[in-house]
């Protein structure tokens, strides 16, 4: 089980997601519970729904292949079998992602 996440929490650095593609990833999925791994792709797509219908922005929070946990505020514009989309045609493998917080 990943622990709660709250956006409150001070070691969660919040980043641009124009220095996305400057991170580097696991090659290994950050969540191993099949539960948890499928509740995250349900979230991915209701996130893009969310971010096609309505433009609507999210924090994701994810890690980094250095175990950092981060947070992007953005739009999510597409999912793929294994990455996001976010605006402005930025990637981010699903496998990395922890969670979303929707407003």
């Amino acid at each position: 089980m990943i622990p709660e996440l709250k956006p409150t929490d001070a070691a969660i650095e919040t980043i641009e997601k124009e220095s996305i593609p400057s991170l580097h990833f696991s090659s290994e999925d950050v969540l191993t519970d099949p539960a948890a791994i499928k509740r995250r792709r349900h979230d991915a797509e209701r996130a893009a729904t969310l971010g096609n219908a309505y433009h609507g922005k999210l924090d994701i929070y994810f890690q980094t292949a250095d175990g950092a946990v981060k947070r992007v505020y953005t739009t999510i514009w597409a999912m793929h079998e294994e990455y996001l989309t976010l605006k402005s045609g930025i990637a981010l493998p699903l496998r990395a992602v922890l969670s979303f917080d929707f407003y």
